[in-house]
């Protein structure tokens, strides 16, 4: 590959010499974000099973649909056309449950929430309220770590218990992998702060309003937390990639697209169909959380190929690590993480059967020798 700085000099290319060796010629802007990313690829980073030749008619692909990308801080997708609404099963006056005050919270709390919010008011997620507002339903915030990093969480559970249940079905992991079976090339894209590309309807924005030190604030996108969001997720995508998915090629499991062919050119072509269908509603994607043209890779918590489906062993090594569980909230939560590889265990069911029984109303935990060895 050669790369000319056309702002020094003028190029002078003969079209026999184009010709002659299929040149393909573009301009390119070196402050453009996506150029960073695309060198990445180009280095092999994100694309390791295709040869050179199909790499670079990928890159120039990716540059050719660069509306359907976000990078760095670049303006969120505003998916048109499928803004959330939300009901719910209670009458007014609201319990007390739904006006909750902000929680207590340290000087160190207070700072790590006032960068979250700073950051949604940024991407345009939530905008604050004015004092003359009326409020009827307010949920808290609060912080959570992980790995050093902290959390804004949005503490939605007494407004998910009044929310009416979107029953929409969302595909089973196992299912949706078998159709990889004999995939040569497999891509997985995903999306920039996904839910939060999608709009709220404005009769339930005033249901999403979240409280603080530093004031009250209203979701103007989808949050995450609340109770049928995955399921609008799932059926907006199944809505907008049904023909895709019909056709064979495509597995959409919420937020995330895996597109999968024998050959290289149908591949390419795919690619393309997905990037063409985002760019007119403004649904963005993170090219730095895709993966192109891989033989083998991890999506939906497993090691996925055209000739396996293993678990990903970070999954299963983070079950091991574990601490045994002391309470039945602990086994709950073990037995949910456990329960997603289900079908890589025999006798699952005959296994747990004494585990589950110890989370039931009524029986005291105890862990008896039966249960340590279930365990």
């Amino acid at each position: 590959m050669d790369i000319c700085n056309s702002k020094k000099r003028h190029i002078t290319l003969g079209t026999n010499k184009e010709k002659k060796f299929s040149l393909d010629i573009y301009q390119i802007s070196t402050h453009d974000p996506l150029e960073g990313l695309l060198n990445e690829f180009r280095e092999g980073q994100f694309i390791t099973n295709i040869t050179s030749k199909q790499k670079l008619s990928l890159l120039k692909m990716l540059r050719k649909h660069r509306p359907a990308f976000v990078i760095g801080e670049e303006p969120l997708g505003n998916i048109k056309g499928h803004d959330i609404e939300l009901y719910l099963d209670v009458e007014r006056p609201h319990p007390p449950m739904l006006r909750r005050p902000p929680y207590p919270a340290s000087l160190e709390t207070r700072k790590e929430i006032g960068k979250h919010i700073n950051e949604l008011l940024d991407m345009d997620v939530i905008t604050k309220i004015g004092h003359n507002e009326i409020v009827e339903i307010i949920t808290p915030v609060l912080i959570t770590w992980h790995d050093g990093n902290s959390r804004l969480c949005r503490d939605f559970r007494a407004l998910n218990n009044y929310t009416n249940a979107d029953r929409y079905p969302i595909p089973r992991i196992p299912h949706a992998l078998d159709k990889l079976a004999k995939a040569k090339y497999i891509t997985k894209m995903d999306y920039m702060k996904d839910f939060h590309q999608n709009g709220v309807k404005p009769n339930s924005i005033k249901l999403l309003r979240i409280i603080c030190h530093m004031g009250i604030y209203e979701y103007t996108r989808m949050p995450f937390g609340i109770k049928n969001a995955a399921a609008h997720f799932q059926r907006m995508m199944d809505t907008i990639f049904q023909e895709e998915i019909l056709e064979g090629w495509m597995v959409v499991y919420i937020d995330d697209i895996i597109i999968y062919s024998e050959t290289w050119e149908d591949h390419l072509k795919y690619i393309e169909i997905v990037l063409r269908e985002c760019t007119p509603i403004n649904m963005k994607i993170s090219l730095k959380k895709c993966n192109f043209g891989q033989q083998e890779l991890l999506a939906l918590g497993h090691k996925v190929s055209g000739l396996s489906l293993k678990n990903d062993q970070n999954k299963v090594e983070a079950v091991l690590q574990k601490p045994r569980p002391k309470t039945i909230k602990e086994m709950q939560s073990f037995l949910g993480f456990a329960s997603y590889y289900r079908n890589n265990i025999k006798i699952f069911a005959h296994i747990t059967s004494s585990l589950y029984k110890l989370c039931s109303k009524g029986v005291v935990f105890e862990i008896t020798n039966e249960r340590r060895d279930a365990y």
